[in-house]
């Protein structure tokens, strides 16, 4: 479920220019940023806002497809990836806070379920990022990437 809050615009501005600098989605910066600073989130409710997360992420990428837009594309459907990820780690206690420790998590994943399309599907996410940055996937590529996207949150999704 999702709520709108309504904060100064010098506020959203320095929290856009932050979530672009950390590389980091806006709504999970702020969640981050709270949990940190209150403690107010037990890793039940972490993973609960982090696979919220991600079908809303997920959803936007198809819809961004839609509309032809394969860079905004790109970025939700690699959102959608890290925060399933970041789901499954939140129900075992554990934050993943920066790329290296998600890219960890995904070889741990695969050898713990011995299961080498975790990495495979991670990869297409991957590809994802990069094409955010380089605009060089045409939009069917972007398209096969997102729904390998899919296809690891529904698998992830199965082992949690």
């Amino acid at each position: 479920m999702a709520a709108t809050i309504t904060i100064p615009i010098k506020v959203k501005e320095k929290l856009d220019e932050l979530s672009r600098s950390k590389d980091e989605p806006f709504e999970e910066l702020l969640i981050t940023a709270l949990n940190r600073t209150y403690s107010i989130l037990n890793p039940e409710d972490r993973a609960e806002i982090h696979l919220e997360l991600c079908d809303k992420y997920l959803k936007e990428a198809k819809e961004f497809l839609q509309k032809g837009d394969s860079v905004q594309s790109s970025e939700k459907g690699w959102g959608a990836a890290t925060e399933i990820l970041k789901a499954m780690a939140a129900k075992e206690g554990k934050e993943l806070r920066s790329h290296a420790r998600l890219w960890d998590y995904v070889s741990a994943l695969r050898r713990r379920y011995g299961d080498e399309e975790i990495s495979t599907l991670w990869h297409k996410a991957n590809s994802l990022h990069t094409n955010f940055y380089e605009n060089w996937m045409p939009l069917d590529e972007v398209e096969l990437a997102v729904n390998g996207v899919e296809r690891f949150v529904e698998k992830l999704k199965g082992l949690m």
